[in-house]
């Protein structure tokens, strides 16, 4: 075979599918290799059997390329050549490298120390008598000469020493010349003059000297100045070893190991160098005497017993303390102003206490005094995060409030505030978020662009999610169209969605947003039992109630209702224990379920939701016996205790709560309830159904889900309701905003055009130009807004929720200071009698004409643009003066206002002269210096539901982080979510035919029995009643008020108009309060009787003047845009003219000059607690698409029931 012939390797395919091989030879080839023979395999193709490649085939081999042309050059590239050199290997090694660099700077450090041992070994066995055989001329120096300068030139070191000397001497030497060899740039001399170099030359040339000079090796070579060298290798060792291990924010350890360095080198050297000059003088001092006397010189003590003799040495003292004048200074300066920018910062949370404490981490854009006390009170409040700690991240430097805060040692001790991003993973790492037990992200509500704030706090969420994925997230979002970028979130609050729902059930339900502020904040009821106001210790006693939860297996309080309806256990637990039941959960279902009615039973899995002072697990329970009393009685009078009240929950303030029940064993089937006689007679009071264990299934009849129960109560339909055949219900269309919850409402049929939603003009569908025009029957609801955002959707959605009557659906008005757009419009067009117009509150015509005489709420949303303020605080100043100027144009109209400040709510109809508010203000600021979380509650406006801050709910989040069952229990309250067999939120109120009820027990077992409905609290309203003239009079008069108490017919100065017996029967507890006002007023007017009465004829008559000119300049406007006034006949006056005239203030007459009302909200009181005319009852009614009972609902009056049934209540 010849060397030069090549082989063609061909392989053909049976028709098998077996493969086969053959050689051909070819031709010889010039050059060793394969030469394709492209002949041949294609006359071989055709002789073959094998069919050609499809096409498909044939472009994948097309696209894969799999036969290169042999013209085709390839070069390989070589990159980073310069890196192969010698010189650059070894500075790689050397100095680029990190690891490789800290070992080489680990082990220069270990040399630099070795040789100060040596030094100091040296000294220690250095024998100056030796040195005049072996120095050189030792014999010509004089014995009598003060300064033995041989001593100082020469020492004693053993061959030993010397030795060891020389080889590190060696090694650092050639360490030196290769540093410099591998750091040279150009610059030769710059290198050599550095002062760690010339240390390092004069360290070690000697000794390597000494090797060929051998006369040289007990010269003297300042061995100990390498303690300056190996605190410089300590620097470049510590900085190599953060560039490693990525150790970061270290300024201040790197700094403080400088100090000290310094410190230990300036002394080490002021040592070595006084004990080496010393030697050559008549008293030589030791290492320890040296180092004795440098200890004492730079503490500046100097005692003087340890000084040096001769002058080189004193010299080289004086020379140390300018060195230390001049180094230290500057080493403090820099140290100080790291600790003054690490104080800023606020350092880092260490890794050992993360591991080992629990923390959680509070993520704020600035942080203000108000916030920062709100969290702390609220997130300290419960016992469970006694040991927790609070990490604060805020991008922005803390303001000298937050650190007066933060060193109180209440705090100072518990919180740690950090100046960072939480942006950057550094910062992260510093807060130990991957650690944290909570992280909570609060928005910046102040900002002037709240969807900039928005999208913030969506990136902080995010970084926090990415960091520390098992991290709890709690997430404070303002926009609603925002909230599903955080829905990974645990725990989401939209402030938007709260705020409008809270404000339009305000409308329905009033002061639901009071109601709602004391459920979410944490109390124990102790705010204001000092005050000698009745209505202020019911008040405060009754704010103390929240929501709790536990399992009705392990509960004391429920667990004997298992198997029974869900009714039956919310009253009997409420008339035993004072609890109020207010929803389950089921354990095989996560949703909550407000109220699921008499059908639900009560299972051992169940999770209880309830309304109380404290938790069950906090309270002692007390079992009393009561004796039977008469002979022929054989049931327990459960009602009636010892002093006369109804047994019910005595809740005390603080600790352990104590709970009186009776253990109630009625001898037959059924116990009568024996209500007292009236009048000394036999007669009772009516009877009320008893509340069934098991609801009978057969009782409760099926819903028609598109079926108005308003249309049977009804007998007539009012002109402006829309009729069934325009009205439907259903789900609204169109949703402003992703992740709204869908909502059964009253629709229309048609959406109404766009042009047919402005009120202010007419169109071609409608010639209306007012509010009067439209001609509504029902009272109107204003909404002043600056913008048509999306949150306002949530406002009329409760409105128009499918379980509020059709026949009691409330026209909305939305007074916008911009137009709204488009897809706003789109989602509000399905919505029957949802208007809007262009205008603002300040402006007198716009008012009149959205129809402020015909309606009966007037919401103020708080504006964007008005939140930030150059000075705090001043944010709500606009909106407080045009709410105060129309409460007087129009004061009958109730104004619920928003702000932005919680504590401007006192300037709220303001009154510079009132006595009784000055009492509020004193009784405010003592609250406040207790510690309580909720001193603003006895605020008239809060108290009434008149003003709301959004502020107040920020407790909502906080709250979840031990309650995490709060936001949906309040979503549901609101109507912001619906879950199938859950109830809603009403109210309805008290009318004089349901006075015989009597007590809130009674109206429970009532209200239990018949609608199945579960009360959860009562609004209340007391009036107070002044003479003709400012309260100031009647109030500081304290001289004439003492002379007339003794008279008979004397004048009430302050009464409250109840139908109670606490105030009506008790006058000594009036004239208490009357004292107490008196006191907390700053300046008592002290006027005589005379010149008293005298001035109230006059100051009635300026208050009357200025009330009609008031009304005059209304009426003049109202003729310029040509409204009807109807003021002219008052005999032929229509519906909306007394509405019209109400609320001018015509038909009140002096009414309004003496009378004064305050309301209140009692959350869940006392059973024995006695219904008063016109109490408002918030209800939580079933859901009506689950059942209806077989008789209709009691509703807000109870006109079948008289006060003369002689029928038995059966328990």
């Amino acid at each position: 075979m010849d060397s030069g012939a090549c082989y063609t390797n061909q392989s053909f395919v049976d028709d098998e599918g077996s493969a086969r091989s053959s050689a051909r030879r070819v031709t010889p080839c010039a050059a060793s290799g394969v030469v394709l023979n492209i002949q041949g395999l294609k006359a071989a193709a055709d002789e073959s059997d094998v069919p050609p490649l499809q096409c498909r085939a044939r472009f994948r081999e097309l696209l894969l390329g799999d036969q290169p042309s042999q013209n085709e050059d390839r070069v390989h590239v070589e990159f980073y050549v310069n890196e192969n050199t010698f010189k650059e290997r070894l500075k790689l090694f050397f100095i680029k490298n990190q690891r490789s660099s800290l070992r080489i700077r680990i082990f220069n450090f270990c040399l630099k120390v070795l040789t100060c041992v040596l030094y100091i070994i040296r000294v220690m066995t250095d024998n100056p008598a030796q040195l005049r055989n072996t120095c050189v001329k030792c014999n010509s120096s004089s014995q009598n000469n003060e300064i033995n300068w041989e001593l100082i030139f020469w020492v004693d070191r053993k061959t030993p020493v010397w030795a060891i000397q020389v080889i590190v001497a060696s090694i650092s030497f050639m360490e030196a010349m290769l540093l410099m060899y591998l750091s040279y740039k150009g610059n030769i001399w710059e290198q050599m003059f550095q002062v760690s170099f010339l240390l390092e030359m004069l360290n070690t040339a000697p000794f390597i000297i000494t090797i060929f000079w051998p006369t040289l090796r007990n010269l003297f070579i300042p061995v100990f100045l390498n303690c300056w060298l190996a605190k410089h290798a300590l620097e470049n060792m510590i900085n190599d070893l953060h560039r490693a291990i990525q150790r970061t924010h270290s300024a201040m350890f790197n700094q403080v190991l400088i100090l000290i360095c310094t410190l230990l080198c300036l002394v080490f050297t002021g040592t070595c160098g006084i004990q080496h000059l010393e030697r050559a003088g008549r008293n030589s001092l030791s290492l320890f005497n040296s180092l004795y006397f440098c200890i004492v010189t730079f503490s500046t003590v100097g005692f003087g017993d340890v000084t040096p003799q001769i002058w080189p040495s004193q010299l080289l003292v004086v020379v140390m303390i300018c060195v230390a004048l001049v180094v230290l200074p500057l080493q403090f300066e820099e140290l100080i102003y790291l600790w003054m920018e690490r104080q800023k910062s606020g350092g880092n949370y260490s890794r050992h206490r993360a591991q080992t404490e629990k923390h959680a981490v509070l993520c704020v854009s600035s942080l203000k005094m108000d916030l920062l006390m709100d969290f702390l009170n609220e997130f300290y409040a419960h016992p469970h995060t006694q040991d927790y700690y609070v990490v604060i991240l805020c991008p922005c430097e803390a303001d000298s409030q937050v650190r007066r805060v933060l060193q109180i040692p209440l705090w100072s001790q518990r919180v740690i505030y950090l100046q960072g991003s939480v942006l950057k993973n550094q910062d992260l790492l510093r807060a130990k978020m991957d650690d944290a037990e909570a992280c909570f992200i609060l928005s910046s509500r102040n900002e002037a662009d709240r969807m900039a704030a928005d999208h913030q706090t969506i990136l902080r969420a995010w970084a926090v999610k990415d960091f520390a994925p098992n991290c709890p997230l709690y997430v404070q979002i303002l926009k609603p169209e925002n909230k599903f970028h955080v829905k990974f979130a645990d725990h989401v609050v939209c402030e938007e969605e709260f705020k409008y729902a809270l404000l339009a059930l305000n409308c329905l339900c009033p002061a639901t947003s009071t109601l709602v502020t004391l459920l979410v904040h944490t109390s124990r009821g102790q705010e204001g039992q000092q005050s000698p106001e009745q209505w202020q210790r019911m008040y405060g006693r009754c704010s103390g109630n929240e929501v709790y939860h536990i399992c009705l297996s392990d509960s004391m309080f429920f667990r004997e209702y298992e198997n029974k309806s869900f009714t039956y256990a919310a009253f009997h637990a409420h008339k035993k224990y004072g609890v109020c039941l207010i929803g389950i959960k089921r354990e095989d279902n996560k949703s909550i379920l407000l109220n699921p009615g008499p059908r639900h039973v009560m299972a051992a899995g169940d999770t209880c939701y309830y309304i109380n002072i404290t938790k069950e697990e906090n309270s002692a329970f007390t079992v009393r016996q009561e004796a039977h009393q008469g002979k022929n009685r054989g049931h327990c009078d459960i009602l009636n205790s010892p002093s006369g009240l109804p047994v019910h929950s005595i809740i005390a303030s603080m600790g352990t709560v104590a709970m009186d029940f009776q253990n109630t064993s009625p001898t037959g089937d059924t116990a009568k309830l024996a209500p007292p006689a009236e009048n000394g007679l036999g007669s009772r009071r009516p009877s009320i159904a008893p509340v069934l264990e098991i609801t009978d299934s057969a009782s409760l009849l099926p819903c028609d889900l598109l079926s108005d129960q308003s249309e049977d109560e009804a007998a007539h339909s009012d002109e402006d309701v829309p009729s069934a055949s325009e009205c439907m219900k259903g789900y609204p269309p169109n949703s402003p905003y992703i992740g709204s919850s869908p909502t059964l409402c009253h629709l229309l049929l048609q959406k109404a055009p766009f042009c047919c939603l402005r009120l202010d003009k007419a169109c071609e569908h409608v010639s209306f130009e007012d509010a009067k025009a439209y001609g509504f029957k029902n009272k109107l609801i204003i909404v002043s807004a600056e913008t048509a955002g999306n949150g306002l959707y949530n406002f009329i959605v409760p409105l128009r929720a499918y379980y509020r009557p059709r026949r009691e659906l409330n026209p909305i008005v939305l007074l916008l200071d911009n137009l709204p757009d488009e897809h706003f419009l789109e989602a509000i067009s399905c919505f029957p009698m949802v208007y809007y117009m262009v205008g603002t509150i300040d402006n007198l015509d716009s008012l009149l004409q959205c129809g402020v005489l015909y309606a009966d709420n007037l919401v103020v949303v708080d504006k964007e643009s008005t939140m930030s303020a150059e000075e705090d605080y001043m944010a709500d100043a606009k909106t407080i003066v045009n709410v105060q100027t129309m409460f007087r144009l129009f004061p009958s109209l109730s104004i619920i206002t928003e702000l932005t400040h919680p504590s401007n709510m006192r300037f709220m109809q303001f009154r510079a002269k009132d006595c009784y508010s000055l009492a509020l203000s004193k009784l405010e600021k003592k609250e406040r210096d207790k510690g309580s979380n909720l001193a603003f509650m006895f605020r008239l406006p809060f108290a009434a539901g008149r003003v709301f801050s959004i502020s107040m709910l920020d407790t909502l989040l906080y709250q979840c982080f031990v309650k995490d069952y709060m936001i949906p229990i309040t979503r549901l309250l609101l109507g912001l979510d619906t879950t199938p067999g859950s109830g809603y939120l009403c109210a309805m109120r008290v009318c004089e035919s349901d006075l015989w009820i009597r007590t809130y027990g009674r109206l429970f077992q009532k209200l239990c029995s018949t609608s199945s409905e579960i009360p959860i609290g009562i609004y209340r309203t007391e009036s107070h009643m002044f003479l003709p003239s400012e309260s100031q009079y009647s109030v500081s008069s304290e001289g004439w008020s003492d002379t007339k108490e003794t008279k008979g017919d004397e004048p009430k100065v302050l009464t409250r108009s109840s139908s109670g017996s606490d105030q009506s029967e008790h006058p000594l507890l009036r004239r208490k309060s009357m004292h107490w006002t008196r006191r907390l007023s700053r300046r008592a007017m002290k006027r005589s009787d005379s010149s008293f009465f005298s001035s109230l004829p006059k100051h009635s008559a300026s208050r009357r003047s200025e009330r009609e000119e008031l009304t005059e300049l209304v009426r003049n406007r109202m003729q310029h845009l040509g409204l009807h006034t109807g003021f002219k006949d008052v005999s032929n006056l229509t519906a909306s003219d007394v509405m019209n005239r109400v609320n001018l203030g015509y038909l009140q007459g002096e009414l309004n000059d003496q009378q004064n009302s305050l309301s209140y909200v009692l959350v869940n009181p006392a059973p024995d607690t006695h219904l008063q005319l016109n109490d408002v009852v918030f209800l939580i009614r079933p859901d009506p698409l689950a059942h209806v009972p077989a008789e209709p609902p009691v509703r807000t009056h109870f006109k079948e029931s008289r006060p003369d049934t002689p029928e038995m209540n059966q328990v």
